[in-house]
């Protein structure tokens, strides 16, 4: 009788990058759940606190319904939509479900990517599915800071769904998933387009759409827990080691690089902002300053972290944060267009400029000599020439105008997508964008029946409160004691 061998792994799969992918993919997801439902949280008026937690964690849940459903083979499955004849040309892929057993346990594949640069990837569809789920799934969460303190939960639950669908799948399918951009050679690493553009596009288009808070909560809009926002900040930190670190698809030489890489530009970006914060417009180091800092530092390296040395890391992070910090304090105080439309928590300079300052500098500072796919020698032993991508300081001046026209894209794109679904919306079905003026005054009192710290019980709390042991003695004050 003949021995049954079960083995633990098919033979495509690395037991290594698999961990390291499901990994990266987690703390992905934490810089989502709880790290930013924790920063806007801690950042916002505490009248406004539950609301933002409520549709922070509403949008993680909607995105992984229409990833799984439709929108992941938009973005990187088999062509759908493309210019003439040529699938290298693609636009969006073809929207198709990925819950079968074969989509799930079978070799993770990128169909329209084949022909690029890297080897066959070592994991399971669920994996990258999973993973790339939870880049879809911030990308919502970073443009609800632009529109915080106004738009309707209702409106936000019918947004979501759309944008990911005709807004981030095409995006992700241009850049990353093999399509025109791709094909073109534009370099987006980890997000810098596909995600912190869009974002920082899409937020401050939504809120002028929307319209403005309420003049009071504009005026003073000061943040209700400091220690949530510093919580929620280092969360984001750490968590961008899997957001970068992840990338390459493997546990490489690159994706170590790249989280070293994402650490240097977001330290020297958050100490530049915190040096032009005492020198320049406020005169005074402030601990949100510091966060601004560090979020544009993180976000400026993404597109660039496993293309560039650890001096392009640098560079990018000192230039993005001198950049940003302008834009944030001087730019935002003399252009009109940016003192009327009330972006709340200003994703349009820390996440929008950042990325397009970020994935602009990629063309100026990438260094072929960063390897991000080798080849293997013939007799198996050392390197080939392997892919790496040149800047214009290494002789490359097309790359930057590659750059700048997937940028354009993105920002064209979004915007329109963005006015577009917005209208439908309100016009055609009928679903306010915004709360009612009650609502807007009351916050999550009147929203939603909670406060994230009630200053008294509410009618009714005794039911739900422990009964007090018998032979527990009650506590008497201590005024009260003779």
């Amino acid at each position: 009788m003949l021995a049954t061998t079960y083995l633990a792994y098919p033979h495509y799969l690395s037991p290594g990058d698999n961990s390291w992918q499901l990994t990266a993919a987690t703390l992905v997801g934490l810089m989502s759940l709880p790290g930013l439902a924790v920063l806007y949280g801690g950042i916002v008026k505490k009248k406004w606190a539950v609301n933002t937690m409520i549709m922070a964690f509403s949008a993680f849940a909607l995105v992984l319904v229409v990833w799984v459903l439709w929108a992941y083979n938009m973005g990187f499955g088999h062509s759908f939509i493309h210019f003439g004849s040529a699938l290298h040309d693609t636009v969006v892929g073809r929207p198709s479900p990925v819950l079968a057993s074969s989509s799930e346990q079978g070799r993770a594949l990128l169909p329209q990517a084949a022909d690029l640069p890297g080897p066959p990837l070592r994991l399971p569809g669920s994996t990258l599915v999973y993973f790339q789920f939870v880049f879809a799934a911030i990308t919502p969460l970073l443009f609800l800071g632009s529109v915080l303190g106004r738009m309707s939960l209702k409106a936000w639950l019918v947004f979501v769904p759309l944008w990911t669908t005709f807004a981030y799948a095409v995006n992700a399918m241009l850049l990353w998933g093999g399509g025109f951009w791709a094909q073109a050679g534009a370099l987006d690493y980890s997000g810098g387009y596909v995600i912190h553009l869009a974002a920082g596009t899409t937020g401050f288009v939504a809120a002028a759409v929307v319209g403005p808070r309420l003049a009071a909560d504009r005026e003073r809009f000061s943040p209700n827990n400091l220690l949530l926002v510093a919580a929620g900040a280092g969360i984001l930190w750490l968590g961008w080691n899997g957001f970068n670190g992840g990338d390459p698809y493997f546990a490489s030489a690159d994706a170590a690089a790249a989280v070293l890489n994402t650490n240097l530009a977001t330290a020297a970006a958050l100490l530049v902002w915190l040096v032009l914060d005492t020198v320049g417009g406020p005169r005074r180091p402030s601990f949100l300053g510091a966060v601004n800092g560090m979020i544009v530092g993180l976000v400026a390296i993404t597109p660039a972290a496993g293309f560039v040395n650890g001096l392009g890391a640098l560079a990018i992070g000192l230039i993005s944060s001198v950049v940003v910090w302008c834009s944030f304090n001087l730019a935002a105080r003399r252009f009109s267009l940016l003192r009327r439309v009330d972006d709340a928590l200003g994703v349009v300079h820390t996440h929008g400029l950042a990325g397009l300052v970020g994935g602009l500098l990629v063309g100026v500072f990438a260094d072929p000599r960063m390897i991000e796919y080798p080849l293997a020698a013939r007799a198996g032993h050392g390197y080939l020439r392997a892919s790496g991508a040149a800047g214009l300081l290494y002789g490359n001046s097309r790359q930057l105008l590659v750059q700048a026209g997937a940028a354009l894209t993105v920002i064209c794109w979004d915007a329109l997508v963005t006015v577009g679904l917005l209208k439908l919306i309100e016009k055609v079905l009928r679903i306010p964008l915004r709360y009612s003026q009650a609502e807007l005054e009351g916050g999550d009192a009147v929203i939603h029946h909670e406060e994230v710290s009630p200053s008294e019980p509410r009618p009714g709390w005794e039911e739900l409160a422990p009964r007090r042991p018998l032979h527990e003695p009650a506590l008497v004050p201590a005024r009260e004691v003779s």
